[in-house]
């Protein structure tokens, strides 16, 4: 698979690679480090170059390929989140022993949920079209905030002792996810 490759210079100390989009390397490199260290660079890091390229030439083709919801759609989405997430958001509150303001379900373009620093939680109407483990994931995810409000490692320890087949859930929400949201 071909690409383009935009070199940003800065004051960094490291090299780093992004695909930008299917087709797009920009490598972002300190000022002074030569073309040809940052083309070994580039070449040392070939296999992890062509399978996030092909990541994201999938991605743009669920994108492309995802289909596009009615007003309606969103609604029903919304209605039926209503009734399930306040149930599963229950259910493992009781389990983890935590806390939590109110639920609040949108339709967004970027997010599965969140917790606010108050409690409140938030979820995604689009939750409706994945599968049940998949929503149970997100929820105790986010209920895992109301113990570490961040993503260290003992956050991740939280969701783990309550979901120990987090890791499986996790990766098929980033596999499947961005064709759903």
């Amino acid at each position: 698979m071909t690409y383009n490759i935009n070199i940003i210079r800065s004051n960094r100390k490291t090299l780093s690679l992004e695909i930008k989009n299917a087709g797009e390397l920009i490598v972002r490199a300190p000022s002074r480090l030569s073309e040809k260290r940052i083309y070994k660079f580039i070449a040392e890091k070939e296999d992890w170059i062509q399978k996030h390229l092909q990541i994201a030439a999938l991605r743009q083709e669920s994108e492309e390929n995802s289909e596009n919801l009615s007003e309606w759609d969103i609604k029903v989405l919304t209605k039926e989140a209503q009734r399930v997430i306040p149930i599963l958001t229950r259910q493992y509150a009781g389990k983890m022993n935590v806390t939590y303001g109110k639920i609040t379900i949108r339709h967004q373009k970027t997010r599965w949920g969140s917790c606010s620093s108050t409690g409140n939680l938030s979820f995604n109407c689009m939750l409706m079209k994945t599968p049940r483990p998949i929503q149970e994931y997100v929820v105790v995810h986010e209920l895992a905030h109301r113990v570490e409000m961040n993503h260290s490692e003992r956050f991740w320890k939280v969701v783990e002792k309550y979901m120990p087949d987090y890791r499986e859930r996790r990766k098929w929400l980033k596999e499947n996810g961005s064709h759903l949201i």
